[in-house]
C-alpha cells in the first residue's frame, strides 16, 4: 500500500470507484457494443460467421497476451503512464475498425484493440490495493464491480441504436469518442498511486524471475482459475448472443439488451452484497456461498434446457442468478491473488487477467462456435466451466486450509 495514499485522493471514495470502473469497463464495453451489428457487418464486408467470430477471438487473444505485461510494466514505470498509453492505442485502433474496408482489416484492428484495453482493468486492480487496506479494498473492489456492471448493460443498447440510426461504422466511431473522453478524464483526475520506493527494476532477469515466482506458485494458479474460468459460465452466453438470443429466443438485435440487463443486474447485486459483508465474513465463507449459488443454478439451467424448449420468459433468469453468485466471490478471490506476493501486485493482476482472458479467448474461438446452436450444449458448457473454478477452490481449501480463513479489518 502507498504510504501517502491518504493524500492522493480527497474526493469521496465512490467517485474514485466510478473512475476506476469507467477504466475497467472499456474492455467488456468494446465487446458488447458491436454484437448487435454482427449480421450487418458480415453483409457489408462479405464475411462468414466464422470470420465474424474471429473478430471476437482476435480481440480476446490480444487482450490475453498483452495483459501479461500491463501490470508488470506498471510495477516499474507507474500506473498512470501505462493506462494513458493503453487508451491512446485503443483510440487509434477504434478509428481503424471504423474505417475497415475488409474483414481482414477489421480482425486486425480488433486485435489491436484487445492489446490495449487490458491496461485499464489490470492496472485498476493494482491501483485499488495501492490505495486501500484489505477490507476497505474489498469494498472498493465491490463498488467498482457494481458501477462497472452498468456499462455492459448499456453497451448493446448503444450498439443497437447506432446500427439502426447510423451504421455499424458509427459504433466504432462512438468507441473512438469514448477513448478520447476517458483519456482526458484519467489524465486530469487519476493520481499516480505507485510510490517511488515500491517500484521494481525493469530488467529482463528480475522480470522473468517475478513471472516464474508467480506462475510456479500453485496457490496463485488455482486462485486465478477459481476467479477467471467461472466467469465464462456467463460470458459464453454473451459471446453466443447473436445465435442464443436471435435464433433460440427469437429476439431482434434491439432487444439483445435484455440479456445484458439480466446478467449485469446479477453482477451488480452480487457486488453490493460482497461490499456489505467486507470485513464481517471470512473470505472462505463468501467464496463458498458464491460457488454454491453458481452450482445450483447451473444444474437447474441444464435440467430446464434438457426438459423444455428455451423461451425468453425464463431462459435469461439463470444468467442473472449465476452472475450474482460469481460477483459475490470474485472480489475476495482477486484480493487473495494480489496479496500472495505484495511486492508484485501489478504482475499478479496481469497474470490473473491472462489466465481469465486466455479462457475467454478459447471460449470465443472454440467452445462458443461448437455449442451455440444448442441450448442444452450451452448450459452444459457453462456448468463445466464453473466446475473448473469450483474444483480449483476445493483443492486450495484442502491443500492450504489457512487461505481465506481470516477476516482482515482496515
Amino acid at each position: 500500500m502507498n504510504p501517502d495514499a491518504a493524500k492522493l485522493w480527497s474526493a469521496p471514495q465512490w467517485a474514485f470507484s466510478i473512475l476506476l470502473a469507467l477504466l475497467g469497463m472499456l474492455g467488456p464495453f468494446s465487446i458488447d457494443t458491436y454484437l448487435p451489428a454482427f449480421a450487418d457487418i458480415a453483409k457489408s464486408l462479405g464475411a462468414t460467421p466464422v470470420q465474424m467470430q474471429q473478430t471476437l477471438s482476435a480481440y480476446l487473444f490480444g487482450f490475453a497476451f498483452m495483459s501479461l505485461f500491463h501490470g508488470a510494466i506498471s510495477d516499474s514505470f507507474g500506473r498512470k503512464p501505462v493506462v494513458l498509453a493503453g487508451l491512446a492505442v485503443f483510440t487509434l485502433a477504434s478509428i481503424g475498425c471504423a474505417m475497415s474496408q475488409s474483414i481482414g482489416q477489421l480482425i486486425f484492428f480488433r486485435g489491436v484493440q484487445g492489446l490495449s484495453t487490458g491496461a485499464g482493468i489490470v492496472v485498476s486492480r493494482a491501483v485499488i490495493r495501492d490505495m486501500f487496506p484489505p477490507s476497505q479494498a474489498q469494498r472498493v473492489m465491490s463498488q467498482v464491480t457494481l458501477f462497472f456492471g452498468v456499462a455492459p448493460a448499456i453497451a448493446p443498447m448503444v450498439g443497437g441504436w447506432m446500427l439502426v440510426h447510423v451504421s455499424w461504422h458509427g459504433i466504432f466511431w462512438f468507441l473512438t469518442g469514448v477513448g478520447v473522453v476517458l483519456g482526458v478524464a484519467i489524465y486530469r483526475l487519476l493520481p499516480e498511486t505507485l510510490h517511488v520506493s515500491q517500484r521494481q527494476h525493469f530488467h529482463p532477469r528480475p522480470l522473468l524471475a517475478g513471472y516464474w515466482k508467480l506462475a510456479s506458485d500453485p496457490r496463485f494458479v488455482l486462485l486465478a482459475l477459481a476467479s477467471g474460468v467461472p466467469f465464462n459460465g456467463m460470458f459464453l452466453y454473451i459471446l453466443s448472443a447473436p445465435v442464443f438470443l436471435g435464433e433460440h429466443l427469437h429476439l431482434q438485435p434491439q432487444q439483445f439488451f435484455w440479456c445484458f440487463v439480466m446478467t449485469i443486474g446479477g453482477i451488480m447485486g452480487g457486488a453490493a452484497v460482497s461490499g456489505r459483508v467486507a470485513g464481517k465474513m471470512p473470505p472462505k465463507r463468501q467464496i463458498r456461498a458464491g460457488f454454491i449459488i453458481m452450482l445450483l443454478i447451473g444444474v437447474a439451467n441444464l435440467l430446464a434446457n434438457v426438459l423444455f424448449t428455451a423461451h425468453v420468459s425464463w431462459a435469461l433468469i439463470p444468467l442473472a442468478i449465476f452472475s450474482f453468485g460469481w460477483a459475490i466471490m470474485v472480489p475476495v478471490v482477486t484480493l487473495l491473488v494480489l496479496d500472495l506476493h505484495p511486492e508484485r501486485r501489478g504482475m499478479a493482476s496481469s497474470l490473473q487477467m491472462f489466465v481469465g482472458s486466455t479462457a475467454n479467448g478459447i471460449v470465443a474461438g472454440v467452445i462458443s462456435p461448437l455449442v451455440m446452436h444448442s441450448t442444452v450444449a450451452l448450459a452444459a458448457a457453462s456448468l463445466a466451466m464453473m466446475g473448473v473454478g469450483l474444483l480449483s477452490w476445493i483443492y486450495i481449501r484442502h491443500r492450504w486450509p489457512v487461505i481465506g480463513n481470516v477476516i482482515v479489518h482496515g
